[in-house]
């Protein structure tokens, strides 16, 4: 999509970023439609290491939420990408890969060790994660947790827990 620019929250995003959380996630099958209420808990507990909106003409149209996550080794500089959000009119074409291409950036310039996902298996090894027996979350099926190291020379090991946020 032509004329995206991907740039930080402002105090003034917060009730677009949340409608467009809330719709992108309504009609999606494995959600309980709580993403919206986990990013405002990260805001407010000051745990959103990285919060990027798309725009296009004026609109935000998409919002990536980077949190840290602690591993039973006790690896630091760990993250968390998600969630992801692409308004419902302008899905599919290329605005939640671009947010994830700059999150990725923003955490390569921070000196992360690596980050996790959780989601589509397909959409996020496009981008380098990969299933690891190293890293594991509790709860989903393991084929969509995912770990994509950035600076760490190796996978950390244990149960990765993210942000009481996340409930």
């Amino acid at each position: 999509m032509e004329n995206v620019t991907i740039r930080r929250e402002t105090d003034a995003d917060i009730p677009a970023i949340e409608e467009i959380i809330t719709t992108a996630f309504a009609d999606v099958e494995h959600s309980d439609q709580s993403e919206a209420g986990i990013v405002r808990r990260l805001r407010d507990a000051d745990a959103l290491s990285v919060s990027l909106v798309a725009v296009v003409d004026g609109r935000i149209v998409g919002h990536v939420a980077v949190s840290p996550v602690t591993i039973e080794d006790g690896t630091g500089g760990w993250f968390g990408i998600g969630p992801i959000a692409v308004a419902p009119d302008v899905q599919g074409k290329g605005i939640g890969s671009l947010l994830m291409v700059w999150a990725l950036a923003a955490l390569d310039r921070g000196d992360a060790g690596g980050v996790v996902v959780l989601g589509e298996p397909a959409f996020y090894q496009r981008f380098g994660f990969v299933q690891t027996e190293l890293l594991t979350y509790p709860g989903p099926p393991p084929e969509y947790f995912r770990a994509r190291k950035i600076t760490d020379t190796r996978f950390p090991s244990g149960e990765v827990r993210y942000h009481p946020a996340f409930g």
